[in-house]
């Protein structure tokens, strides 16, 4: 294929986010020859010397790239895949996770077949994609965004779960034209990504919008997710959103999208919380789970509308925190010693949601795409395109 232009060893490295001594830590590059390995890494990245082809396989196994991508004649520019809404604007991200850009570039790609196939279809634009402003007031826009998607509280307090719950509102973002997706890794746990680094992703794109949910949060909390990503295709903005924020907008979404879930008037009727933390506890635990939402959004909300103090808002936040990250690694423990739960195919259906496979499953059926790409929209090889499409709910 030619000789390496060594600036793609030292882009793919930094883009990474690995420094010259991570960077050989992490392909096996040994001290040797009276060098240390960043220093026999920094002599490839200056084009000193050439990597064996063993050596560029551990490269894009470590850097998350394509071996072809090493091949490239020059770095490519950086994707447009929106703003990071994780920091105030102009300061530098100190969330940035390998694994993170990865999972964002691969579902920008897919994104981009997905509005491939939706002009093929003619598809109509979905029209309240950046159609607003900020200066909306909070209730007429959850007012509009509830009447415009069809959501009721009444239907989605009625589920029995927090999960099913967020399948209905799923099914009405998705009735009116978003593609809901739930990922929080690469396809391996290994690739587990925190709702601390990550929590939801929004592309506002009028013909393929798509939403991403970040699985690895509490099941309760992917309802308000989902809502807060909706409200950023509603003011037209695409990024990624993290946990903890002072950013402006990232506060707007968040005041909206639970003004959707639990009203105000409906968070006045909490009583009083000044008193002690364990009470505090008890009544926001209670009060979330009669209405299918997370106890964090609740004492987020209670905080919000005046209920609780900022400081007992955040000491609910963190205890709530530590409390769902000792129970997860608790569930993680039982899967590991069991064999049992939902199948493969059952569990990648859900994450994918209905509307991208019903969408993937017509274009097949049309020929307006290959098994290849199928597989790389679906996130599955080839071969098990089929499999997973037969037997979902909604595919013809």
């Amino acid at each position: 294929m030619g000789s390496l232009n060594p600036d793609i060893l030292i882009w793919a490295r930094t883009t990474a986010g690995l420094s010259l001594d991570e960077g050989a830590h992490a392909i096996g590059l040994k001290d040797a020859y009276g060098s240390t390995g960043a220093e026999r890494l920094d002599a490839l990245e200056r084009g000193k010397d050439e990597p064996s082809r063993p050596l560029l396989l551990k490269m894009a196994k470590a850097y998350r790239r394509p071996l072809l991508a090493f091949y490239l004649p020059r770095p490519p520019k950086t994707g447009d895949r929106g703003q990071d809404f994780r920091t105030v604007p102009g300061a530098p991200s100190p969330l940035f996770d390998p694994d993170l850009d990865a999972m964002l570039r691969d579902i920008k790609a897919r994104q981009s077949i997905v509005k491939s196939l939706q002009e093929d279809l003619e598809a109509e634009p979905v029209s309240f994609i950046g159609s607003v402003g900020m200066g909306t007031p909070v209730t007429q826009l959850a007012e509009l965004v509830a009447k415009t998607i069809d959501f009721t509280l009444k239907d989605f307090r009625e589920q029995k779960t927090g999960e099913l719950a967020f399948s209905y509102l799923r099914s009405k973002i998705e009735d009116a034209g978003v593609f809901v997706l739930l990922l929080g890794n690469l396809g391996s746990h290994h690739t587990n990504i925190s709702p601390e680094t990550f929590r939801g992703f929004a592309i506002a794109d009028p013909i393929a919008p798509f939403v991403i949910v970040n699985d690895q949060d509490a099941k309760p909390a992917w309802a308000f997710t989902a809502l807060h990503e909706l409200i950023h295709l509603w003011l037209g903005t695409s990024g990624v959103s993290g946990a903890n924020t002072t950013a402006n907008i990232e506060r707007y979404c968040n005041d909206v999208a639970a003004e959707i879930l639990l009203p105000a008037a409906d968070v006045a009727r909490l009583p009083k919380l000044s008193g002690s933390f364990a009470e505090a506890i008890t009544e926001i635990s209670t009060f979330a789970q009669a209405r299918n939402v997370s106890r964090a959004m609740a004492s987020y909300r209670a905080f919000r509308t005046g209920v609780i103090s900022e400081q007992m808002w955040m000491g609910l936040s963190e205890y709530f925190r530590q409390e769902w990250i000792a129970g997860k690694a608790k569930q993680t423990e039982r899967q590991k010693q069991s064999e049992g739960g939902p199948s493969y195919y059952v569990v990648r259906r859900h994450r994918l949601g209905p509307a991208l496979l019903g969408l993937v499953s017509t274009s097949l059926r049309d020929g307006n795409i290959t098994y290849t790409k199928a597989g790389q929209v679906l996130g599955v090889k080839a071969r098990n395109v089929d499999p997973l499409l037969r037997g979902a709910v909604g595919v013809p």
